[in-house]
């Protein structure tokens, strides 16, 4: 008989789950899945079931990758909310499993390991693509994605400057009232934009937040939100203008409407750049279209699972 699977809530995965563990990782199942080895990384396209009565989606995003012996699948609801509702937009669950016996070895919050690895991700994507001297961030959104967003890129780089803007001046001040450091607000995406030279769009739009005309030439952009084919973050003139990368180009042309509905073409995933299989234009101006994968999600309930083994194993 195996033995019933550990439970980890949000505030022990928060607990265990640290962004200099976290992007080592990521970069390097990254890189492994666009070598598109199997043994290292499976992982389909994630379905959709929706869920019309409630205006939303289930997702199913699972991952094996062999060599390491991780299985997992996350499982998302995801729902575009009317403003002002008080209802989650997002709610996930990891499920850890064993690849040998099939028996389930945790079932933990996926709330923070998505947004945690979300915002390492895209950490990773300006690491590697945005200008050396980088000054600016601006932020566009101000919900949870924007607060890890805003964790991970003030731990990685120095900014001297980080804006963010909210389609209310109300959350845009909240925003700035529980994060440690100087931002500034703003009731004008344009002005938010104009002279980043990083820019990261968490929002929950569907139709473009982000115009092309407002972008500084060399400027980097991690687009995190807009996940279904018809949801637009930016728009067809910074799509065809800039170097376009992405986590999956599978995933990307299924499910980016930024992508699908611009006809903007892909040059390379992270992973290729992380190989050194394709350069990092870092000179033009690059979007990284995030949409998250389930190989992602797996090493980081892995490296959750590992820090309560040995945080249990202390006491």
């Amino acid at each position: 008989m195996s033995q019933p699977p550990v439970v980890i809530w949000a505030p022990a995965v928060k607990r265990l789950l640290h962004y200099k563990d976290l992007v080592p990782r990521l970069e390097e199942v990254l890189g492994k899945f666009s070598k598109r080895d199997s043994a290292e990384v499976l992982q389909p396209v994630r379905t959709a079931v929706p869920l019309q009565k409630h205006n939303g989606f289930m997702l199913s995003m699972p991952a094996y990758m062999e060599n390491t012996g991780i299985l997992s699948t996350k499982l998302v609801c995801l729902y575009k909310r009317n403003e002002g509702s008080t209802l989650p937009s997002t709610q996930a669950t990891m499920l850890l499993l064993d690849p040998e016996c099939g028996n389930m070895k945790a079932v933990m919050d996926g709330e923070v390991i998505t947004h945690m690895r979300t915002a390492a991700v895209s950490a990773i994507s300006a690491k590697l693509l945005m200008h050396p001297e980088a000054e600016v961030l601006t932020i566009l959104g101000t919900g949870k994605q924007a607060l890890s967003h805003y964790d991970v890129f003030t731990e990685m780089f120095a900014f001297k400057e980080v804006r963010v803007w909210s389609h209310t001046r109300q959350r845009a001040d909240v925003f700035c009232q529980h994060v440690p450091g100087p931002v500034k607000a703003f009731t004008s995406a344009e002005e938010a934009v104009r002279g980043a030279d990083v820019i990261v769009t968490v929002t929950r739009s569907t139709e473009p937040v982000l115009f092309g005309a407002w972008v500084k030439p060399g400027a980097h952009v991690s687009a995190v939100g807009a996940c279904r084919p018809d949801w637009r973050e930016l728009d067809d003139a910074l799509m065809k203008e800039a170097v376009l990368y992405v986590d999956s180009r599978e995933g990307a042309m299924a499910e980016s409407g930024d992508v699908i509905l611009s006809g903007a073409k892909v040059f390379a995933e992270l992973g290729d750049v992380v190989n050194g299989a394709k350069p990092a234009l870092r000179e033009k101006t690059t979007v990284f279209k995030s949409l998250g994968m389930g190989a992602q999600d797996a090493v980081s309930a892995q490296l959750v699972f590992e820090q309560w083994k040995t945080e249990a194993g202390q006491h």
